[in-house]
């Protein structure tokens, strides 16, 4: 169980850290995919900032569990998994399917804190 754990968790940080920086190199595909297209007139600032986010998050999970154990990031793998959950309300709010805002968002959530419970388990 500790291999599927720290596996799970390292996947995870990863894909976190992947989203961000695709946010930074293509905003405009990138919030298409989030659900919520991007208005080609919008402010490409908040795209950054959603990039700079997501990347954050990821090198922190990843730096928790490399320095600090399972249990520090178990704590951050519970707390992060609010965001998920309120993505999918954003793009339910915002004209997005629910295919997307529950196959995508909500089910992130799940599956992040299923890793939460394998690394408190740990």
């Amino acid at each position: 169980m500790t291999t599927t754990a720290y596996t799970l968790a390292v996947v995870l940080d990863l894909f976190v850290l992947f989203i961000g920086a695709r946010f930074l190199l293509q905003p405009r595909p990138s919030a298409a995919g989030y659900g919520v297209p991007a208005k080609p007139d919008g402010d490409a600032a908040y795209l950054t900032i959603k990039g700079l986010r997501d990347g954050t998050f990821g090198l922190l999970g990843l730096a928790l569990l490399a320095f600090v154990g399972a249990e520090a990031e178990a704590w951050f793998m519970l707390c992060v998994a609010v965001i998920p959950l309120f993505d999918a309300l954003i793009v339910l709010r915002h004209g997005g399917t629910k295919a997307v805002a529950f196959g995508i968002h909500f089910a992130t959530a799940v599956v992040v804190l299923i890793s939460a419970g394998l690394l408190f388990a740990v």
